[in-house]
């Protein structure tokens, strides 16, 4: 960041009073820009035994699958955004959402947030940002086209939970991936 926001003058790093980070501040109007975490909602969309995914057309990750998922919107609800999400990119709706997988990514600042939910009907299509969307079974999945470790790890995780038919909330951190590990899925 070089200019403040809300007046235009230049900003610098410092600690401002009383607190501990070195923040942007306006060396004019004094104004602290707080950068923090984005948050990144979605669903897990289920129908019976059957998973929707969606293929990326957009990057990062273009032609990989995921879940439908996004970065939340100002003035939304988490359930709100992951709801957006599933409609802008798999044209699709889903009823009674359950928190469901929680991950904290800080090496790049994101929290992802993801819900299970029932499609409410099988009325689904390409959304803007998908070049394809189908239901799969769980040996369908193309693990190795995901397109984000969180994904996989919601996908293992309700695989696991659908035999004990308990869903628990998850909470993982994700730790950044070692460029030589063997790991096939990216960093986020």
């Amino acid at each position: 960041m070089k200019f403040c926001s809300a007046c235009g003058n230049p900003v610098i790093q410092r600690i401002p009073e009383g607190d501990s980070r070195l923040r942007f501040v306006c060396s004019s109007c004094h104004t602290i820009h707080y950068q923090n975490p984005n948050m990144v909602a979605g669903v897990l969309p289920i129908h019976g035994s059957q998973v929707l995914l969606c293929r990326r057309a957009i990057e990062p990750r273009r032609g990989f699958w995921t879940l439908p998922a996004g970065f939340m919107e100002n003035g939304e609800t988490l359930e709100q955004a992951a709801r957006r999400e599933t409609d802008e990119e798999a044209c699709a709706r889903v009823d009674e959402a359950h928190l469901y997988q929680l991950f904290d990514l800080p090496h790049i600042n994101q929290v992802h947030v993801f819900f299970r939910a029932e499609l409410s009907d099988l009325d689904f299509a390409v959304g803007a940002e998908s070049l394809e969307v189908r239901l799969f079974e769980e040996h369908e999945i193309p693990w190795d086209h995901l397109a984000f470790r969180t994904v996989a790890r919601t996908l293992q995780c309700y695989y696991r939970d659908r035999l004990a038919q308990s869903y628990p909330v998850g909470h993982e951190y994700v730790a950044p991936m070692n460029l030589a590990s063997s790991n096939p899925l990216p960093r986020e």
